[in-house]
């Protein structure tokens, strides 16, 4: 057995991630249900250590057994950034023992219609400034929503689009734009360095792979406060509470400030799921609130709790309520009833709409 040889059966099975821990056999996740490789026996702890370690640098080795934890992505398949598609690598410890998840990234970034997702995030591509985020679970899409609107940008128009990832998942085909992608230990030393020269590398596309502190956030608004359209990904499981986690994650004294800055920039937020359909496969199920001036003054008279409502009446804005979309995919037949009352935000909304 080699790592080659287990990630292969990932890409052959269309299995997003692989899981390496000792003491199991080798895990696939396929349409959101892990799998065991049951053809294999389990792992010990050397034999996790051989597998991860093949992959690794000299100095990727030295930086895991020190920090005990690992990003890195690399192509897979041959070529330059891999025919195949790429892995997005996590390396980590527990228990003590050596443990490691690889999520696969296809090699074509798909379109919006290719990923079921709503028209109207076909704006998000057509603007030219302000602040537009993609939130939801880990594993859910969020970064291949953005990847899509992004090469959309490239396809279209000449920009300068510029990525600050941790590490590097998708990389864009040659189209009208130039694309800068800087990847965090490799391309710069930190988040703060890497976002207080971004407006010195004439962008005008801004991707910030996540916002992990107030610093990176309170960057990334005045990015785009500044004229440039900025991307960025959010833990959260709505809209509003996109809001809210962003303003909460200041100090009191801060919080005024960014509440004016935030209604200033924001575009849109997308907030998405995927679910796993009833013939196999996942379909996304998306929540989407547009920056309209309800919201804007909604969001700087601290008026979150007020979001929900909006959106729900503002369909001809383009805002589209999870419940909505949820029932959509009932009545389409994708998926059961079951499971989407298991994603509701608001189950009775979503009977109401299916009845």
């Amino acid at each position: 057995m080699d790592i080659h040889e287990l990630l292969n059966l990932t890409v052959k099975n269309n299995a997003s991630d692989l899981h390496l821990l000792a003491g199991i056999p080798p895990v696939i996740r396929i349409d959101g249900s892990l799998r065991y490789l049951t053809s294999y026996s389990a792992l010990s702890h050397e034999m996790v250590e051989n597998l991860v370690f093949s992959l690794l640098t000299p100095q990727q080795k030295e930086y895991v057994i020190n920090n005990k934890e690992l990003d890195f992505s690399f192509g897979f398949g041959g070529g330059d950034y891999g025919n195949l598609g790429r892995f997005r690598a996590n390396i980590y410890y527990q228990r003590g023992f050596l443990s490691a998840a690889f999520r696969f990234l296809l090699p074509n970034i798909r379109t919006l219609e290719e990923l079921n997702l709503p028209k109207v995030l076909h704006n998000f591509a057509d603007m030219k400034q302000g602040f537009v985020l993609v939130t939801g679970p880990t594993g859910h899409g969020k970064s291949t929503t953005i990847a899509s609107i992004i090469n959309e940008i490239n396809l279209k128009r000449a920009t300068h689009i510029l990525t600050i990832e941790d590490p590097i998942e998708y990389v864009y085909p040659a189209g009208k734009s130039i694309i800068s992608q800087r990847e965090m230990d490799i391309d710069s030393h930190s988040w703060s360095m890497a976002l207080r020269s971004a407006l010195r590398e004439d962008p005008d596309v801004v991707l910030v792979g996540e916002m992990r502190d107030p610093e990176t956030i309170s960057a990334a608004i005045t990015i785009a406060e500044t004229g440039h359209l900025v991307f960025s990904t959010l833990h959260t499981n709505s809209a509003a509470q996109t809001i809210d986690r962003i303003i909460d994650s200041f100090p009191p004294s801060q919080q005024s400030q960014i509440r004016v800055q935030l209604a200033s920039t924001l575009k849109g937020v997308v907030s998405q799921r995927l679910l796993p359909e009833i013939n196999g496969g996942r379909m996304p199920a998306v929540e989407v609130l547009m920056g309209t001036s309800a919201i804007a003054s909604t969001i700087r008279e601290g008026k979150t709790h007020l979001i929900d409502s909006i959106i729900q009446t503002s369909q001809d804005s383009g805002m589209i309520t999870l419940e909505s979309s949820l029932a959509s995919l009932v009545l389409s037949g994708n998926i059961s009833l079951e499971m989407a009352k298991s994603y509701a935000l608001r189950p009775d909304d979503l009977l109401r709409l299916v009845g």
